[in-house]
């Protein structure tokens, strides 16, 4: 069943409002996410903010159409590689990258989706979209060499951190372009829900196993941390993203990609101090600019279509 259209009225004050929020809450996602890493090992983090987020899930899920039996394994497929890979990926290519840099790499997530839509739902991709990829990528790159002199731990970069972010990246933005096949037939909420949870339940042994070998201590900011990642992340931020995309027109809807890396940056700057060299803001302004190619092409093909 598709979702009902936006209405002519969606793009209102608190419509606006709730997408700028969402673009502060997604875009807080990293440096919080360094903040927790402070204290907490990586999977430790990861399968605290899945533990909290999964029943919160279902809790929505109640009343919903049921995933049959014979979608379980792809939608556990889909669970492993978004949460298993994805998420445990870039928690750990934060560990080694500043704050601001993993953020703008993620940035690049939707760039990645355009590619991916082309290969596998079969989307043309237009000379303006491959050239915004293009950038996008240069952009990543000078992000990578251009962070300035790090006067931190939390602020240094590492290739092996930047190259774990960019692969967190790349399986987030297959994660999607793979679930539009299964939420068309299942739901978004449902393929959501139990997604997570299969994400989870890969995650969980490692987890287990992380906390039994490293020494950690359990502070109110790791705690705060993950519960932020599982509430307002997680949960809170998909199912106030659903809300935008039934009720505001999709170019504001996706608008919302362009400020995230912004609020980002800027956290990181005042949290850990990230230094912000010349090559990188050059590369911030690069990445932003290849997203609003790839982006608005993208619009203007479903306005033809």
């Amino acid at each position: 069943m598709s979702a009902p259209a936006a209405s002519p009225t969606g793009a209102s004050f608190r419509n606006l409002t709730a997408a700028l929020f969402l673009a502060v809450m997604w875009g807080l996602s990293i440096p919080i996410t360094k903040l927790g890493l402070l204290t907490l090992p990586p999977l430790t983090l990861t399968g605290l903010r899945f533990l909290i987020a999964v029943p919160l899930m279902f809790l929505l899920v109640l009343g919903k159409q049921r995933l049959p039996l014979r979608a379980f394994p792809k939608v556990a497929a889909l669970g492993i590689l978004g949460i298993g890979i994805g998420q445990v990926a870039q928690t750990f290519g934060v560990v080694g990258t500043s704050a601001s840099v993993a953020t703008t790499i993620s940035a690049a997530i939707p760039a990645f989706v355009v590619i991916f839509a082309a290969m596998r739902l079969k989307q043309s991709v237009s000379s303006i979209q491959a050239l915004g990829i293009a950038a996008a990528f240069v952009g990543i790159a000078l992000v990578a060499w251009g962070r300035g002199d790090a006067t931190s731990t939390a602020s240094q970069t590492s290739l092996t951190g930047a190259a774990l972010v960019l692969l967190s990246a790349l399986t987030i933005a297959f994660y999607y372009v793979w679930s539009v096949e299964l939420s068309e037939r299942h739901g978004t909420v449902v393929v959501a829900a139990w997604s997570t949870l299969f994400g989870f339940m890969a995650v969980l042994p490692w987890t287990v196993w992380e906390m039994s070998r490293v020494s950690f201590e359990v502070t109110s900011v790791g705690i705060a941390s993950a519960v932020y990642l599982g509430v307002m992340v997680t949960v809170a931020g998909l199912f106030l993203w659903l809300h935008l995309l039934r009720t505001v027109p999709a170019r504001i809807a996706a608008s919302i990609q362009y400020l995230q890396p912004i609020v980002g940056v800027a956290a990181a700057a005042v949290m850990f101090g990230d230094a912000l060299g010349p090559l990188f803001l050059i590369g911030v302004a690069l990445v932003l600019i290849g997203l609003t190619l790839t982006v608005a092409t993208r619009r203007k093909q479903k306005t033809v279509n």
